[in-house]
């Protein structure tokens, strides 16, 4: 609960006073809304500061999250009263956020979501390499986004303000006033904002509740101007009573099918939408003592899926700073191969098949159709699969909080970073293993693959902190790259595939392996380093170690490494959560739910290390904001920093509780279930 205080009309100030003094919301004071085609986010000052349309890597027509001038926004908040208290979260079981302002005159309810049919269309797979979305009901997806303001006790004045910025601010736009008044017993109107490529229309319905048609509220827009913005936007000052409710509509200007609204038909967008997010969160098997956090992680990765191809990306933003005014700050629009193994393990563990199924027919088409003429496979691709994805800086808009450059595209997809080899390889063997049996041409591409890295796993990258400019061997690389053979070996023995290269196979696998633990092991420090060049640099990524089996938990080397990492941090050595790129970033939101895996893992043999991984998993659920979303890092100050919310995050979450929960059999205790950590 935050408080919030109005002070003039039309404006809201922020429960930390940041928007008033800085123009921008702290990252964390957002929420998520979307439709699996795109999102937007919802500050808990009811401003829509971030939205993409009509998909995740469409241009933005709402970007104040960007730039606090020129960025635009759409905004619904009281404009009276001293203070107010302000509560966002989201209905039971669904991803319709709920914003509600409680002052003495009245509470005022806000809600806010992206329609869904009851029933979800299906991917499917097509002839070559494509994949589309057919329905397999009459129900349509209404590509709307809808707020529903209403005033629940005593009444309350709402100030709304639309401002669009087409194509990240960067184009003009006229605006329309239309009275529609006369076509329907509401009252009401339509905006009409056209810009080059695109026209968007607000539409607005009327309930009137218990006070009759002569008590309706008024809903009067009238056209204004602000400074930097390229046309003008629209405000209204309307007053309610309770019991009253007014919705907004955004949706795309298309005079060949408009369909006229009701309140009726709203209402049932509503309820068709709330009915669609209880069915699907109710196939979560996850019934532990962390079963909540959980599932709001699963809403938040469903929310992430591109629906028509089965991609699911990193995050739905774009340059939020890895550090406040730094030049860290890029586009994760986009699905990193990276993210392959875990996705699928949860996906298919939490009882969402459908889902990892779509997910392993993009990955499984990317394996087969995008590797490059020399094998190499890239290592992140848009959402329909593409590859180019130009990296441009957007130099007009000044960065959330003056943090530049602003870019858009991401112009590492062809960065060496061998590590992606083993999450892609693991994937698949996960997905063979808890899903369907992988077919003869996977299977074909897999030997093709892993021939192709036999030649070059000896190479020094970039790894998984994508570092530019800087190739080591790093051991989290080779960490993976081990897994690659381990699973693809596996994969042969378990389904009998042929596998003429098997002798090879097997001897680069065991070279990896010695060669990590000679050279990317230090004994005077006890434990595994960042690489093999800097001997003396802890890296939290290699907890990944005895998740993907490559040591057991309790081996004294992997015990030392544990050791090491939950030291306090020495100044110019390394971080417990990570090792430094570069600047002042936060600590990894992943590398920590990793290192409480490892923790529970080693706790199935020494509880002391159980003890600690229940701790520093409350801990850290601590630091998710108000609707336990996790941004990709987490700052000294303990705010969060960098794109919002990040997938990589809350997939370390989920598998975090998932082994916690199991290894103390659901109750929290140091009952241990050894049977259970073991599953590989």
């Amino acid at each position: 609960m935050a408080t919030c205080n109005y002070q003039s009309p039309g404006v809201c100030s922020d429960p930390l006073g940041m928007r008033k003094t800085t123009g921008y919301l702290p990252i964390e004071n957002y929420g998520l809304i979307g439709n699996m085609r795109t999102c937007a986010l919802v500050g808990m000052d009811s401003g829509i500061d971030f939205l993409c349309w009509p998909e995740f890597d469409s241009p933005m027509i709402f970007c104040r999250l960007m730039d606090k001038n020129k960025g635009g926004f759409f905004s619904i908040c009281p404009h009276q009263g001293s203070n107010s208290t302000t509560k966002q979260q989201y209905l039971p079981s669904s991803n319709i956020l709920q914003t509600r302002y409680i002052q003495e005159e009245g509470v005022v309810n806000l809600v806010d979501y992206f329609p869904r049919p009851k029933r979800s269309p299906h991917p499917i797979v097509t002839t070559g390499n494509s994949r589309s979305t057919q329905s397999s009901v009459k129900d349509e997806l209404k590509q709307w986004l809808v707020r529903r303001v209403e005033c629940i006790r005593g009444q309350g004045d709402i100030a709304v303000k639309i401002f669009p910025a087409f194509n990240y601010a960067q184009d003009s736009h006229s605006t329309e006033l239309i009275d529609d008044r006369k076509r329907s017993e509401n009252d009401s109107r339509r905006v009409v904002f056209k810009s080059r490529g695109l026209e968007l229309q607000v539409d607005v319905t009327i309930d009137c509740g218990d006070t009759g048609n002569e008590h309706r509220p008024k809903v009067l827009f009238k056209k204004e101007s602000e400074e930097h913005m390229l046309g003008d936007g629209v405000v209204a000052h309307i007053h309610l009573d309770e019991g009253q409710a007014i919705s907004f509509v955004l949706r795309e200007h298309r005079l060949d099918r408009i369909e006229h609204l009701t309140k009726s038909i709203v209402d049932q967008t509503e309820q068709d939408t709330l009915t669609y997010w209880h069915k699907w969160i109710s196939q979560n098997k996850s019934k532990g003592r962390f079963r909540e956090v959980v599932a709001r992680s699963l809403m938040i990765l469903k929310l992430l899926t591109y629906e028509p191809t089965g991609a699911i990306i990193a995050a739905p933003t774009f340059s939020l700073p890895e550090d406040f005014g730094g030049s860290r700050n890029w586009d994760y629009r986009f699905s990193w191969v990276r993210d392959s193994s875990f996705t699928i393990y949860i996906l298919l563990r939490m009882g969402f098949t459908d889902e990892a199924e779509a997910y392993m027919g993009f990955i499984s088409d990317r394996l087969r159709l995008s590797r490059s003429p020399d094998g190499a496979l890239p290592i992140m691709f848009g959402i329909r699969g593409e590859t180019k994805l130009d990296e441009i800086e957007l130099s007009h808009l000044e960065g959330y909080r003056g943090s530049k450059p602003v870019r858009i595209g991401n112009g590492a997809a062809f960065h060496k970073q061998l590590d992606i080899y083993g999450e892609l390889m693991d994937s698949v063997y996960l997905y063979n293993k808890y899903g369907k049996p992988v077919s003869w041409d996977i299977w074909v591409a897999v030997r093709e693959l892993i021939d192709y890295i036999s030649g070059i796993w000896h190479e020094a990258d970039m790894s998984i902190w994508e570092v530019r400019g800087q190739r080591k061997n790093f051991v989290y690389s080779k960490i993976m790259l081990w897994v690659a053979f381990d699973r693809a070996l596996r994969l042969a023995d378990k389904r009998c595939f042929p596998c003429p290269h098997r002798q090879q196979w097997l001897a680069v696998r065991d070279e990896i392996y010695e060669s990590v633990m000679d050279k990317g092991f230090n004994k005077e420090m006890n434990c595994f380093t960042q690489s093999y060049e800097e001997r003396d640099i802890l890296d939290s990524a290699v907890l990944i170690a005895p998740l993907v089996f490559f040591v057991a938990p309790n081996d004294p080397r992997f015990i030392g490494t544990l050791e090491q990492i939950l030291k306090p941090p020495r100044e110019g050595r390394f971080d417990q959560h990570r090792f430094s790129v570069g600047g002042r970033e936060g600590s990894f939101s992943m590398c920590t739910f990793w290192l409480v895996e490892a923790l529970t893992r080693a706790g199935a043999y020494d509880p002391k290390y159980l003890v600690k991984a229940i701790n520093l998993f409350e801990n850290m659920l601590s630091f998710s904001n108000h609707l336990s979303m996790f941004s990709e890092e987490i700052a000294k100050s303990g705010e969060q920093l960098g794109n919002t919310p990040q997938a990589f995050s809350h997939l370390a979450l989920i598998s975090a509780a998932f082994n916690l929960d199991r290894t103390t059999s659901g109750s929290g205790t140091l009952s241990i279930n050894h049977n259970s950590i073991h599953d590989g």
